[in-house]
């Protein structure tokens, strides 16, 4: 898929907070692998190494350096205010993006008028975008999987209930429309899942481009992750007034159709 300068304008955001070296990776990999027009956005959430010497090295570069950690709901809104861009990627730090990756998932977005949002597969990640027992060992060993997976299942797709906010492009339309993060769920964790929710009580579909890989380190920002999983978990529950998971497809019926009083996070 061929893009030049005259293509849509996308925001990639970007949340770091310290572990530098996950950072470059991750930069790194979008300069080499993304050929689409971009704009980068890093909101740095008051890193203590040398984080900010580094970012403030990139081209292409818009940055919000934070004080105080304003948490991943907290910088993503912060994010969407300064994005420029029609669509808008949601990416972690600690992942390294592959050849097409951009390309191929806004190709999922727009040839299915009802998506919503778009996310890839991944390593470390939530059921179904999981692949388990990935082969590689390497980055090298990577990005051959990533390419051999992208032919292997090119311009393939399909529907899940979920995504995680590890990796996701959207409409910038979509947030006008629902909002952004729910900053109740700082410093992470289950924003996402309401964000997807939200989204679908908005009539949007959720898609997964099975020929996108993206390596994920995971849970490098968080490392009390148990607690914090569970206690956001519990608010997400009383939020939605209910006691599983499972209720997710339930609920979304419910709350139909979208009411932008009720549902509309300010951001």
């Amino acid at each position: 898929m061929e893009h030049t300068n005259s293509s849509p304008l996308i925001s990639i955001i970007i949340l770091t907070c310290n572990e530098l070296n996950y950072t470059k990776q991750c930069i790194r990999s979008i300069f080499r692998f993304t050929i689409e027009n971009f704009e980068l956005i890093v909101i740095d959430n008051a890193s203590k190494d040398s984080t900010l010497n580094f970012l403030k090295t990139l081209p292409r570069t818009y940055g919000i350096y934070n004080k105080i950690n304003k948490g991943f709901a907290g910088g993503c809104n912060q994010g969407f205010r300064a994005a420029k861009g029609e669509y808008i990627v949601l990416l972690n730090n600690d992942t390294v993006v592959t050849d097409g990756w951009l390309g191929k998932m806004l190709r999922c977005l727009i040839k299915t008028p009802s998506a919503g949002l778009v996310g890839p597969r991944s390593n470390f990640v939530i059921e179904p975008q999981a692949i388990h027992a990935v082969p590689y060992k390497t980055m090298e060993e990577m990005h051959e999987f990533a390419s051999g997976r992208s032919v292997k299942y090119n311009s393939q797709s399909f529907e899940v209930n979920n995504l995680s906010g590890f990796c996701m492009l959207f409409k910038r339309e979509l947030i006008e429309q629902i909002g952004g993060m729910d900053e109740q769920f700082n410093p992470g964790y289950f924003e996402d899942t309401d964000f997807c929710l939200r989204a679908q009580i908005y009539e949007k579909k959720l898609l997964v481009a099975n020929d996108v890989f993206v390596h994920h380190y995971g849970s490098r920002s968080f490392r009390s992750k148990r607690q914090l999983v569970n206690l956001n978990k519990m608010k997400f529950y009383q939020k939605w007034n209910i006691k599983s998971m499972e209720e997710i497809p339930t609920i979304i019926t419910q709350e139909k159709p979208y009411s932008k009083p009720r549902h509309y996070i300010p951001y």
